[in-house]
């Protein structure tokens, strides 16, 4: 007897596998992070040509092999198709799977970690407050939500309104995070203390936060 699952998660990771074929790393709210195939998902009749793409949220149906998923169907609630034109929210979209991929393990209980990049996704594709913003956000409460956060850094003396800011990150439902905006002076404290913040605890290079930091560093010598 086959064994099938229905699972709601997001695209992280795409890798191509032979001529017609894929591997997607996926997100899930039931089973943490795995990894499925989608069998000919890169022909252009496959009705998982799109489904298999980074961003893709909603539900898919896999069949449960010995050794492995296989995606059978998908019910995509949100593509996230606007990144697909934005260069820079493209990359910051990438930076948050980047960042839940390292994070996520299978079978773990990861809701809230998928939760936090919807709701980071959906802040970059409607933006009501900058990216960069959005980012040491995602950044601190990634950390928080992981339980790693470490509390205020006491390097030096920061602004009080950037201390309630990184504690405010830090403890509120992840629903109410991307509601507020920042002076530029608290915005470059938060730009200082997740850079800390990264040192102290990712052993790992991020390649589209390199080339974030490269737009910030353009953007600030035009």
């Amino acid at each position: 007897m086959q064994d099938f699952l229905t699972i709601t998660g997001i695209v992280m990771k795409v890798v191509p596998i032979g001529e017609y074929d894929r591997r997607i790393v996926i997100l899930t709210k039931e089973r943490g992070k795995i990894s499925a195939f989608a069998k000919g998902a890169r022909r252009p009749s496959s009705t998982l040509v799109a489904a298999t793409n980074p961003f893709s949220f909603g539900e898919f149906k896999l069949y449960v092999g010995k050794t492995s998923y296989n995606v059978l169907e998908a019910n995509i609630s949100n593509y996230f198709e606007a990144l697909r034109t934005d260069f820079e929210g493209a990359y910051y979209g990438m930076y948050f799977l980047e960042i839940a991929d390292y994070y996520a393990r299978e079978n773990n209980d990861e809701r809230e970690l998928l939760k936090l990049v919807y709701q980071s996704l959906r802040a970059i594709v409607l933006p009501s407050i900058p990216n960069e913003l959005i980012r040491y956000i995602y950044e601190i409460k990634a950390i928080a939500v992981n339980g790693e956060f470490p509390g205020i850094p006491v390097d030096k003396h920061y602004l009080e309104s950037t201390e309630y800011t990184i504690q405010y990150i830090a403890n509120t439902n992840i629903e109410h995070l991307y509601n507020f905006t920042v002076t530029q002076e608290v915005l470059e404290e938060l730009h200082h203390i997740a850079n800390l913040y990264r040192r102290k605890l990712w052993d790992k290079n991020f390649k589209s936060l390199e080339i974030i930091e490269q737009v910030r560093y353009n953007n600030r010598h035009v």
